[in-house]
């Protein structure tokens, strides 16, 4: 079963790379489907983010893909805010927790369904509002096993008119910061099966490495177009373990 969560680790490796994801949109209704309970699942979603979130922008650092500045302000916002998700998660039942997973998938794609392509205006590099970004995603996306760029790249489109590209680098790189203090604080509460995590995590390493070269080389409309395909599918599947929990 290590062989198969290592293969479940390079799928969820390369569309944390190429979407610019911690890949817990993936991870987490896998592990529902085999069995295991949301507040575990969501343990060992954020345990693999590390993994794929470190390595994979570290590839588009060396690709030049990445504004490290503005991304570390969001981070450490994010880590700020995923502090409170071992609170949050030990406190709130696992159908609250998948009723708000649902939701904020829905928001999700609603959000990357409206915004442009193309950036209109200039970008704003508002550090206060990168850091409240941050602060806001890191709490609420680590508590339902999500890294929390799905809300952070509409919100650099949409609102801070990022070039999706870029907006894909310094999603990951968020994640980085959300998933460490996650992991800290899941951990702590006793809700990591580590094992498992490794697994997951080091099968990451090798698909991120893939998913992040083939975002760097695909068209924005067409990448756009692959990411509400991925997150419409995962919606569907996560409304029918809500239904039948």
């Amino acid at each position: 079963m290590f062989i198969g969560y290592v293969i479940l680790g390079v799928f969820v490796g390369f569309v944390s790379g190429f979407f610019g994801i911690g890949g817990g949109a993936v991870v987490v209704p896998a592990m529902i489907l085999l069995g295991y309970d949301i507040k575990y699942a969501i343990g060992v979603s954020i345990m693999q983010m590390v993994f794929s979130s470190i390595f994979g922008s570290f590839v588009n650092l060396r690709s030049k893909m990445l504004d490290l500045r503005s991304a570390l302000v969001l981070g450490l916002g994010g880590f700020c805010g995923a502090l409170s998700s071992g609170f949050i998660v030990s406190h709130f039942s696992s159908k609250f927790l998948l009723g708000a997973l649902i939701t904020a998938q829905i928001i999700n794609l609603t959000k990357l369904l409206t915004s442009p392509i193309e950036p209109k205006g200039e970008q704003n590099s508002s550090q206060i509002l990168l850091f409240l970004i941050g602060l806001i995603t890191g709490a609420v996306a680590i508590s339902v096993g999500i890294g929390g760029s799905v809300f952070v790249m509409p919100a650099l489109i949409g609102f801070l008119n990022y070039d999706i590209k870029k907006a894909v680098s310094t999603g990951l790189f968020f994640v980085v910061f959300s998933s460490t203090a996650g992991f800290i604080s899941l951990a702590s509460h006793g809700l990591v099966h580590y094992e498992i995590g490794v697994a997951i995590g080091l099968g990451s390493l090798l698909g991120v490495y893939f998913g992040v070269k083939t975002s760097h080389a695909i068209d924005k409309k067409k990448q756009k177009y692959w990411m509400v395909a991925l997150i419409t599918t995962i919606l569907v599947i996560t409304i029918r373990k809500f239904l039948i929990a």
